[in-house]
C-alpha cells in the first residue's frame, strides 16, 4: 500500500489513464492531420540549409566494451577550448546543426553519435544504461580531445550522459572540464514528472508505466524490420506527432520538423526499447556537486513535453552559480527552435570557460575512418546569472 492505494490499483489507474490519454491524442492527431496542408504552408527560412550536410573529420572510437562510436571533429584552427556535444535519445549529432555551423570560431568542436544511434555501432541490450553513456563520453574525451580546457554540451539524454560522467569521474570537472551546458534535461524522476506524480506513488507508477512501455516497444521490436520500414517511409501522422511533442512555436519551420522526424525514424525500434527502461532508474542529482567547480549553463523550455521545465529549475537549485535561461515559447528541441539564442549563450559559456593558449591538436586512441538565419526571439525569455 502506498498512500492508501495498492500497487495493483495504482498500476490499473495508470493503465486506464494511459489508454484515455492515448485515445485523446489519437483524436487530436487525426484532427491535426486534416490541416496538414495548412501546416506545410508555413514560411520556411531554411529551405536552402544543408541539414545533415555539415561533416567533420571522422574517427572511430572503440569503447571499453568494444562498441564503435562515430565521432567527428571540426578543427578550424581557432584558439579556444574543445567543445564536445552529446545528443539526446533517438536523435543523432545532426541535431546540433546550427551550433556546428556558427561556433567553429570558438575552438575545436567534437560531435559524436551515442551508442546504437546514428552512425555508431549497435550495443547489446545488457550494455545499455545511462551509466554506460557517461563512460562512453569519458572515452570520447580521452580519445579525441586535445590537451587543454573542455566544455561539455548535452541535450536531454546527452545532459544525462554528462551528469553520469560527473558521477564517475568528478576529478575531471574544474581541472579538465571548465564548462558544462545542460539543455532540456533532467537529473532524476524523468518518468514521474511526465506522469505528474511525485514521491513514492510517482516512483511506483513510473516503474509500472516504464515496464508497460518497455513491453509494448519490445513487442513491436519483434516486427522491427517492418515497423522501421514504415517509420522511414514517413507519414503525416509522424510529422504531426513530432511537431506537437518536440516543438512549441506555431510558426516552426517545416524543415526543422522534418529533420527531427528523420532522426527519430532512423533510430531502430529495438534501440528505443533497449534505452527506455533506464529513464525510470535515472538519478544523478548527487553528481551535480561536481559542476560547482565549472562554469555552468542550464537551459529549459517551458513547453517541453519530454523533460518538463521543472527538471531545469531543479538542476539550478543544485548548481546555483550557473547561468539560467528559460524560454517560454519553446519545446524539447529548443536548440533547433531558437538556434541563435541557444548558440549565443553557448558562445558566452565558452568565453567564460576559456583558459590557456593554443596547443597542438592530437587524437590519441582514435582511428580515422576511410542561409538565412531566424531573427525572431522570445522577448519573454528569462535569463539569470548568479
Amino acid at each position: 500500500m502506498i498512500g492508501g492505494i495498492s500497487a495493483g490499483r495504482a498500476a490499473a489507474a495508470a493503465s486506464v489513464g494511459g489508454i484515455a490519454a492515448a485515445a485523446g491524442s489519437v483524436i487530436g492527431l487525426v484532427a491535426e492531420r486534416a490541416v496538414m496542408g495548412y501546416v506545410l504552408d508555413v514560411d520556411d527560412p531554411y529551405t536552402q540549409e544543408s541539414f545533415g550536410g555539415l561533416r567533420g573529420t571522422p574517427y572511430a572510437v572503440e569503447t571499453s566494451d568494444a562498441v564503435q562510436l562515430h565521432v567527428e571533429v571540426d578543427d578550424s584552427g581557432a584558439v579556444g577550448p574543445t567543445v564536445v556535444f552529446a545528443h539526446g535519445y533517438a536523435l543523432n549529432q545532426d541535431c546540433w546543426h546550427f551550433q556546428r555551423r556558427d561556433l567553429g570560431d570558438v575552438g575545436t568542436l567534437v560531435f559524436y553519435d551515442q551508442r546504437s544511434h546514428g552512425r555508431s555501432g549497435r550495443s547489446g541490450r545488457e550494455e545499455v544504461s545511462i551509466t554506460r553513456l557517461g563512460i562512453d563520453l569519458g572515452e570520447v574525451l580521452d580519445a579525441v580531445a586535445p590537451p587543454g580546457p573542455v566544455v561539455l554540451v548535452g541535450h536531454s539524454m546527452g545532459g544525462m550522459s554528462i551528469m553520469a560522467l560527473a558521477d564517475q569521474r568528478p576529478d575531471l570537472f574544474g581541472e579538465r572540464i571548465r564548462g558544462v551546458a545542460l539543455i532540456a534535461t533532467g537529473a532524476d524522476q524523468v518518468v514521474e514528472r511526465l506522469l505528474g506524480v511525485r514521491g513514492e506513488l510517482g516512483r511506483t507508477l513510473g516503474r509500472r508505466v516504464g515496464e508497460a512501455g518497455t513491453a509494448v516497444v519490445a513487442a513491436a521490436s519483434r516486427q522491427a524490420d517492418l515497423i522501421d520500414s514504415v517509420r522511414r517511409s514517413g507519414s503525416d501522422l509522424g510529422y504531426v506527432l513530432t511537431r506537437r511533442l518536440a516543438f512549441a512555436r506555431a510558426d516552426i519551420a517545416p524543415s526543422l520538423v522534418e529533420l527531427t522526424v528523420g532522426m527519430l525514424a532512423g533510430t531502430p525500434v529495438g534501440v528505443i526499447a533497449d534505452f527506455l527502461p533506464h529513464f525510470v532508474l535515472h538519478d544523478t542529482t548527487a553528481a551535480l556537486a561536481a559542476l560547482a567547480r565549472t562554469e555552468a549553463l542550464v537551459i529549459g523550455a517551458v513547453r517541453d513535453h519530454v523533460t518538463p521545465i521543472q527538471h531545469s529549475r531543479d538542476i539550478l537549485t543544485l548548481v546555483p552559480h550557473g547561468e539560467y535561461l528559460e524560454i517560454p515559447d519553446a519545446g524539447h528541441m529548443v536548440m533547433l527552435e531558437y538556434p541563435d539564442l541557444v548558440t549565443a549563450h553557448l558562445r558566452a559559456l565558452v568565453a567564460r570557460a576559456s583558459r590557456g593558449t593554443a596547443v597542438e591538436i592530437e587524437h590519441p586512441g582514435a582511428v580515422p575512418v576511410p542561409l538565412p538565419r531566424p531573427t525572431r526571439r522570445s522577448r519573454r525569455t528569462r535569463t539569470r546569472r548568479r
